[in-house]
């Protein structure tokens, strides 16, 4: 059951926080703890049961994923970025299932989905090549999800643009070394992709259009509501669970400063009553960012699952809902940050990591406001959304 991995987590905390340091000093996560987070299931929540997994609630997995980031935030980016990828692999050709997790139920997919290569159709499938930034946890996946366009026979993209997602084992590309050189989720190892003219078989490809509008899931005769859950709330979902949890930690360590911490005009920060309020008031933020985020994922569950299609309006003030819970949770961060004191930033005190680690997770593409909050009011407002890539996270 899915409460078991947050039994597991919780057994193994006190390793998951002791290794935070060290994946930051790698550039990665450190071999021990990509074992941990395995052998947690985490990212086996959202994965279909006839290959081991959980099939969970995707408020399960969000709260998993805060679980591990309030812990250490590049072990619950990795949790939050891989864990997600099983959800869109359920909608895969039962052959690539079967290539990926037939012999090990464990086997971790990495991404990204930015469509920065072009897939030349050929036949029996696509020539496919391409550089891609970001890819979290790669170094511990054996395939990835790479984003694509379709090109012409001479390898151009057609137009209108189609966006595809396509499949490829680890043999098929390389990650970059030395290309994730950053201030904060330094232990992400969210390294850049490279793939130079690989054999795609057209099996391995699913069009992001069908995954958008849940055609995939249709498709496939999946029956869970888990499945059905519209894309633009299951991806970011473990994205923001993650920025959420990573404040977490921070204000659950601040905490732990501040109690015996004595200012420099000689007061106690726990007889501070400015150090109180403001510790109330992130504290307020924080659990008000956890609440939106995880309603908003059980309200798109509960639409599925009575066989409602969420609309469209709903899909846009729920994007909005959870760009918002990421905001909200960082600017609390920075509050109780601005009242920690110089010691605070000191590379021992690991209050400055999650920091770092909180502004790196705002900075990820599905958190930007702009578009969001121009189509969520909008469609509030009865009004045709804008064009532009924004409505293609809808």
């Amino acid at each position: 059951m899915a409460h078991e991995v947050l039994d597991a987590i919780g057994r193994r905390a006190e390793e998951i926080r002791a290794l935070g340091p060290v994946n930051e000093t790698l550039g990665r996560l450190d071999d021990q703890a990509a074992k941990v987070l395995r052998e947690s299931g985490a990212v086996r929540l959202l994965q279909p049961a006839a290959y081991g997994g959980f099939e969970a609630h995707p408020r399960e997995f969000a709260e998993a994923v805060m679980a591990l980031a309030a812990l250490d935030g590049s072990t619950g980016w990795v949790a939050g970025i891989v864990g997600v990828h099983p959800w869109e692999m359920a909608f895969a050709d039962p052959r690539v299932r079967e290539e990926v997790w037939g012999g090990n139920r464990d086997t971790w997919v990495a991404s990204p989905y930015a469509p920065m290569g072009v897939a030349r159709p050929v036949d029996g499938g696509y020539v496919f090549t391409g550089r891609w930034q970001f890819s979290s946890g790669t170094d511990h996946c054996d395939w990835i999800f790479l984003g694509g366009l379709l090109g012409d026979a001479e390898g151009r993209p057609v137009q209108p643009a189609t966006s595809l997602h396509l499949i490829l084992p680890r043999s098929d590309y390389e990650i970059v070394e030395d290309s994730w050189d950053v201030v904060g989720l330094r232990g992400t190892g969210s390294k850049d992709i490279a793939v130079a003219g690989a054999f795609v078989p057209g099996y391995r490809v699913i069009p992001f259009a069908k995954v958008a509008d849940g055609t995939a899931a249709r498709e496939a005769g999946l029956t869970n509501p888990l499945y059905h859950v519209p894309f633009s709330c299951a991806f970011p979902l473990g994205i923001t669970a993650a920025v959420v949890g990573i404040a977490e930690g921070a204000l659950a360590h601040h905490l732990a400063y501040q109690r015996d911490r004595v200012q420099i005009t000689g007061t106690r920060a726990a007889d501070d009553p400015y150090a109180l309020y403001a510790i109330s008031e992130a504290a307020a933020e924080i659990g008000a960012a956890r609440a939106a985020l995880l309603d908003n994922a059980c309200r798109m569950y509960d639409a599925v699952a009575a066989g409602r299609e969420v609309t469209f309006e709903e899909r846009a003030v729920g994007r909005r809902t959870q760009v918002r819970a990421a905001w909200r949770a960082v600017r609390a961060v920075d509050e109780i940050m601005a009242r920690s004191g110089g010691n605070a930033m000191r590379s021992a005190n690991p209050i400055q990591r999650f920091w770092r680690d909180a502004h790196m997770g705002l900075a990820h593409a599905i958190h930007v406001p702009g578009a969001v909050f121009h189509i969520a009011a909008s469609a509030q407002l009865g009004m045709d959304p804008p064009p532009g890539a924004g409505r293609a996270m809808i």
